[in-house]
């Protein structure tokens, strides 16, 4: 039984437990569409769109999107690769690590393939901007680990928040508002799913927001 709202609060940080989603034909309307732009907006979704985004953009010509999508398989492919093994093998709860205790395993193992990325990215000579997008990803994957040891903070909302980031950063303020609302619809989805608290949804998208920047530094 879903518990309510009120349950969550006095919960120790490190003992938060988000109730199961309600079941798809149970769900209100809000409740559904909140699952659908969880879905949508999830990590690995959003780590591989971005690359493609800003592997094309690093070039004069269409070369770029094909070094995107060689960084997309290490940071995107290969963590989905994995949660989905550890669903099917019944290790993990579904494809958003509910169990804050079950996410740190497939944290590491992603983050060597990242570093993976990194080292081959580097020794094809990747375009600075998409070699620049994967260090600052491996910061905040290794950042976002470093607070899941003890505290669940909101994954979705720290690739959210990045996302924002190095959209502004990547593309100018013409495109803030459509990468405000990433970050926006992220955090309300979890919410609304009671996925997170509110402090985990803004302490992901600040996390996110805040190791981007390494991409400007880098680029």
């Amino acid at each position: 039984m879903v518990p309510p709202a009120g349950a969550l609060r006095g919960t120790p940080v490190s003992a938060f437990v988000p109730p199961e989603p309600p079941a798809y034909a149970a769900a209100t309307l809000r409740e559904r569409v909140a699952r659908l732009v969880t879905e949508a907006l999830a990590p690995a979704h959003l780590v591989i769109a971005l690359l493609l985004l800003v592997g094309a953009h690093s070039t004069a010509d269409w070369s770029g999107a094909g070094w995107g999508l060689l960084a997309a398989l290490f940071c995107g492919v290969v963590p989905i690769g994995l949660i989905s093994w550890g669903v099917r093998r019944g290790a993990l709860t579904d494809r958003h690590i509910r169990i804050r205790r079950q996410r740190v395993v497939p944290m590491g193992a992603s983050l060597l393939s990242v570093v993976a990325g990194v080292a081959l990215l580097r020794v094809l000579h990747a375009p600075t901007e998409v070699g620049a997008l994967v260090v600052a990803m491996l910061a905040g994957l290794a950042s976002a680990l470093a607070v899941t040891v003890w505290w669940q903070i909101s994954l979705h909302n720290a690739v959210a928040g990045g996302t924002a980031m190095v959209l502004a950063l990547a593309f100018g303020p013409g495109v803030l508002p459509l990468a405000a609302a990433v970050p926006l619809a992220a955090g309300w989805s979890r919410l609304v799913l009671r996925a997170h608290t509110p402090a985990q949804v803004l302490a992901g998208t600040a996390l996110g927001g805040v190791c981007a920047l390494a991409f400007t530094l880098l680029r």
